[in-house]
Formats: C-alpha cells, structure tokens, sequence
C-alpha cells in the first residue's frame, strides 16, 4: 500500500503514547560501527555508553572449537591475516576463520573493513575509523559477554546481546555444531528463557527449526529466536499468505533488510509500505530491520535524512527496533519523540 508521507506519520506519532515510544528498541550493529572497528570490544563499549538496548555479537568458530566474534567466516576483510600467514588462504584466495586457532587468531590486528584494489587495501566506508590507527583485537564470545554484563552490574542498566549463528550449514559441512556451541555459552551465563535480555537470530531457516526443535529442548533452554530475511527471494513462502504465522511456530521475530519494509522504489511524496510489519505483528512477531547507516550515500532517496529514514521505519511502517551502525543518533532520535 502506498502512504502519504507527512500525514501518515504525523497521524501515527499522535496516536502512540510515549510509553509505546519507550518499547521501541535501539540494536547496535556489530556495536558502534559507525565510530570503531566493527565487532572490536572497544566498539561495543561505545555503543554500550551510548545508550543501545542491544548489542549484536557475529559468530564463527576457530579451529579448535572457540566462539569468536566475526561477520564473516573469512579473516581477510578485517584483520592483517594475509599478511601474519600468507600461506594460509584456501584455493579460492580467502583465510577461513575455522581453519585457524583462537591463538593464532590473538595475533592478529583487527581493523576498519576494507577490500583489495590492485593488490592494495581500500578502506570500505571512507570516513569512518582509519585503517592501521590504534591497535585492535577479534574478540571472544565469552569476552564479549562477560564484558556486557560486567558493565551491566557497574552501571546498574540491563542492556542486551543479539547474537548470529553465522552460516550453520557451512559450519556442520566443515564437522561442527555452531549452533549448540553457541547455546551452551549462552546457558552458561544465565541466559535461558525469553524473559532474558537476548534475541538469537539466524538466516537459515533449517537452522532455526533444528535450534528450537532440537537444541533447546536438549539444552533446556527457550530463547528468543529471530529468523533474519535479505529477500523475498529467500524464502517466498514467508510472503505468501499465512507464511509469517507459520514462521511464528518456530520464531519470536524477524529481522529482514529494511528494503523489504518500505520499498526502494518509494519517493519523498509517496511511500510504498509493503505491509510485512503489519503481517508479522499479526503473527505475534516482533520486527527489527537491518541495516540503518548514515554514511554518505546510505540513505535511500525517499527519505531526507538519516533521522528521517529512522522516523519512517520506527512510526510509519511501525518497526519494534532496528539494527544501526549509529546508535547514538537512534537512540537521540527515539529520546526526542
């Protein structure tokens, strides 16, 4: 459905109460990545100190079975591994996490993300942290955690973690079970009903009903369980008609790219609301769409500003939260209205 822009928005600011304004929830991507090096500990203490509800944590295994916080499976986009192992890249040029120790792994220099031109490395977002400045490290789960928590006693807050299960299959091809690894950590540190402060997301939606059939009965457990969605093409039945109250049988929410909420194709005088908040809310899912930056270039051309794109996706389409690189300027946003 199409929305008129101005009006729709301020009709839905007017009609919520400030304490429906208060639920709505501030995940900080990969911590402040806008700021420091994603998945740094440095950047999650950031984002910790600049208000975020959450704070999302990636996740691969090494070689000798350790949780460590990464986007990707591969080394290569934000360490120094080409150059500490040369020799160490798989035939297709790329170092694969699972094929080095966590002690090989301290070794590296964790940097802002960049991609090979020419040979030389080019810094991804341009005016984000410097390359080679300062000295940072990939990080444990464990660490992460217990540095959250920590924080959550000196402060006296309750501030949550939002892990990923990076590529489970991929995982389980190569001889192990990620995803109980990554529950039995967070069993370990009292995290064990929905009540508890975590959202567990995954892409793979084999991996999900395998986590909540199987997993969590064995670990006894029951956590939040969100089902991430980069496309309609992912999964289709999810946007057929009674595909999101399926999806409720396994899932608490989804987390689909924000495209999929007001189509790309909208403009300043008319926004096209594709009606999935709507859909999931009738499910009984929550919905936290990814990814919001403010990065020149980032923000779609039917929105002014960054804190446009935020008042669009937070009051028109109705998003329980969403995931950014900024959480600072979200959470201002959100404290403002």
């Amino acid at each position: 459905m199409t929305i008129s822009r101005i009006a729709g928005i301020l009709l839905v600011t007017l009609l919520m109460t400030s304490e429906a304004i208060a639920q709505k929830i501030v995940i900080a991507h990969r911590g402040a990545s806008g700021y420091l090096p994603e998945h740094t500990l440095p950047a999650k203490a950031m984002a910790y100190a600049m208000g975020a509800h959450y704070i999302e944590q990636d996740l691969v295994m090494t070689a000798d079975d350790q949780l460590i916080v990464l986007h990707d499976i591969t080394l290569d986009r934000t360490t120094d591994v080409a150059r500490k192992f040369p020799n160490r890249a798989r035939a297709d040029g790329r170092y694969y996490a699972i094929d080095f120790t966590l002690a090989e792994i301290r070794q590296l220099v964790a940097t802002e993300g960049f991609e090979l031109e020419d040979g030389e490395p080019v810094q991804g977002f341009k005016n984000r942290f410097p390359m080679n400045r300062s000295s940072f490290a990939v990080p444990t789960f464990q660490e992460e955690i217990e540095m959250i928590q920590g924080l959550n006693v000196s402060t006296g807050q309750d501030i949550g973690i939002y892990p990923e299960i990076k590529q489970a299959a991929f995982h389980r091809a190569e001889g192990k079970d990620i995803s109980t690894a990554v529950v039995d950590v967070l069993k370990q540190y009292g995290y064990t009903s929905k009540a508890d402060k975590v959202f567990l997301q995954t892409f793979e939606y084999d991996e999900l009903r395998t986590i909540k059939e199987e997993i969590f009965p064995a670990a006894g457990v029951d956590l939040n369980l969100v089902q991430l969605i980069g496309s309609a093409e992912s999964y289709p039945w999810m946007f057929e008609a009674g595909g999101m109250s399926r999806l409720a049988e396994l899932a608490d929410g989804i987390g689909p790219s924000y495209n999929l909420i007001i189509d790309r194709s909208s403009t300043k005088g008319q926004l096209i609301d594709t009606g999935l908040v709507e859909q999931a809310h009738d499910a009984g899912l929550v919905v936290h769409p990814y990814t919001f930056r403010a990065d020149t270039g980032m923000v779609p051309g039917y929105a002014d500003d960054f804190e446009d794109l935020l008042n669009i996706h937070y009051f028109a389409a109705g998003v329980d939260g969403l995931f950014t690189d900024f959480p600072d300027r979200a959470v201002r946003f959100l404290e403002s209205r």
